[in-house]
C-alpha cells in the first residue's frame, strides 16, 4: 500500500487505558508527537481483532476462486478483524499474504480427515498408516498449524467415534510437531480427547466434550480452546437431522449441546487458555466475529477476558505484537466506547487500521 503522511488517533489506548495520542508514521505506532498530522479519530483504541478459527478460501462446496476468497477476507477485515487464524482450506491462499491490504494470515493447509468420514472435498482424506505423512505435507504446506479432524460420525456405530485409532494421532502430531508445527483438531465428543492431550495436542476446537480432567490435563500443559460457540448453536440442527437414522449420534449431540454452557464456564475457571473463533467458511459467514464474542458472554464468560482473548491475548498466543506499543505495527480498531463495558461496540468498529493505512470506516 501507498505511504501515507503521519496520521493521529486519539483515545484511550487498551488495554492499559491510558489517554493518549497515537501517531503512526510509516505503517508503525510512535507516541512521539508528529506536528502536522492529521487527527484521524478519537475513541478506544484496540489491538486488532483475531479470529482463532476461520476458513478462509472456502464454501460450502469446497474451494473458492480467488475473488471469493478477497471477499471473504475483507469482509473480516472491514470489521476489525485483522489477524486470521485459519483453521484447514481446500483452497491454496498463501497469495492472500502478499497483500498488504487484507488481514494477517496464519494457514493450517488443508484438513486431516479420515477416508469417507468428514464433508466432501473440505480435506486431505486418509487412513491411519497415512496419517503422519499426510501431517507432514500440510504442516509444510501451512504456517505453523496442522488440523486434524478428531471425530466424526460414523455410519457404522451410528454416533460420533474418534477418527483414528490414539497410537495414529500419536505419530501424527509428533511427525507435525518435529516439522515445527503446531496441532489443533475439530473435537466435539469425549471419546478422541484422552489420546488427543496424551499426544501433546496443542489445540482444541469446540471442545463440547470435555470433563474435568481433561480440562486440567489442558490447563496443566498450556493447550488451547477455541470453543465457536455460534457453531456448536447449531447442534439442536445436527440432531435433528439425523434423529430417525442415527439415534445414538442425535442423542450425543444433545447432550453436548445441553452441557455446553457448564463445558465452557468450566474450562474458563480451570484457567484453560480460551479464544474466539466463528468457524466462519463453508456453512459459516465471513464479518461476524463480533457475534461471537457477544455469545461467548452470553454464555457466561466475562467481558473483559472475552475482549482480552479476541485481541491482545489471541494477537500474542499467535507469536504478533500484543500491544500497541512504541514501534508496533499500526493494526488497531478505534471504537466509539469501552469494549470491557459495552461488547457491542465491537460490532460497529468507528475505523479500522491496518499495517498503518485505514482500511474501513463506519458511515
Amino acid at each position: 500500500m501507498t505511504a501515507v503522511p503521519a496520521q493521529r488517533f486519539r483515545g484511550v489506548v487498551l488495554p492499559e487505558g491510558e489517554q493518549r495520542d497515537l501517531y503512526v508514521v510509516d505503517g508503525r505506532i510512535t507516541y512521539e508527537s508528529q506536528p502536522g498530522a492529521d487527527t484521524v479519530a478519537d475513541g478506544w483504541l484496540l489491538p486488532g481483532l483475531v479470529d482463532a478459527h476461520n476458513h478462509l478460501g472456502m464454501d460450502d462446496g469446497g474451494a473458492v476462486d480467488d475473488a471469493e476468497t478477497e471477499r471473504q477476507a475483507v469482509a473480516d477485515r472491514d470489521t476489525g478483524v485483522l489477524l486470521l487464524r485459519d483453521c484447514g482450506s481446500p483452497a491454496d491462499t498463501r497469495w492472500v499474504r502478499g497483500r498488504d491490504d487484507l488481514p494477517r494470515l496464519v494457514r493450517a493447509g488443508r484438513h486431516v480427515a479420515r477416508t469417507r468420514r468428514y464433508i466432501r472435498s473440505y480435506a486431505d482424506e486418509v487412513e491411519p498408516d497415512d496419517l503422519a505423512a499426510a501431517v507432514v505435507t500440510q504442516a509444510r504446506a501451512g504456517d505453523g498449524w496442522v488440523k486434524l479432524v478428531g471425530d466424526w460420525i460414523s455410519r457404522d456405530e451410528g454416533d460420533l467415534t474418534p477418527s483414528f485409532p490414539a497410537d495414529a494421532f500419536a505419530a501424527a502430531i509428533g511427525a507435525a510437531h518435529a516439522e515445527g508445527a503446531k496441532v489443533t483438531a475439530h473435537c466435539f465428543g469425549s471419546d478422541v480427547l484422552d489420546g488427543l492431550l496424551a499426544a501433546g495436542i496443542d489445540c482444541i476446537e469446540h471442545g463440547t466434550g470435555l470433563r474435568e480432567h481433561h480440562l486440567e490435563a489442558m490447563a496443566a500443559g498450556g493447550v488451547a480452546l477455541v470453543p465457536t460457540v455460534l457453531q456448536t448453536d447449531k447442534f439442536p440442527e445436527f440432531a435433528e437431522a439425523g434423529r430417525d437414522k442415527f439415534p445414538r449420534y442425535a442423542a450425543t449431540m444433545d447432550d453436548l449441546h445441553a452441557r455446553r454452557r457448564a463445558t465452557l464456564l468450566a474450562a474458563h475457571e480451570a484457567g484453560v487458555a480460551l479464544y474466539v473463533g466463528s468457524d466462519g467458511g463453508g456453512t459459516g459467514r465471513h464479518g461476524y466475529l463480533a457475534e461471537e464474542v457477544l455469545a461467548l458472554a452470553d454464555l457466561g464468560v466475562p467481558a473483559a477476558d472475552v475482549v482480552a482473548a479476541v485481541s491482545w491475548k489471541g494477537r500474542g498466543w499467535l507469536g504478533f505484537e500484543p500491544l500497541l506499543a512504541e514501534g508496533a505495527p499500526a493494526d488497531f480498531g478505534v471504537l466509539d466506547a469501552d469494549p470491557r463495558l459495552d461488547l457491542a461496540t465491537l460490532t460497529r468498529p468507528a475505523c479500522v487500521v491496518l499495517r498503518g493505512v485505514v482500511v474501513a470506516t463506519r458511515v
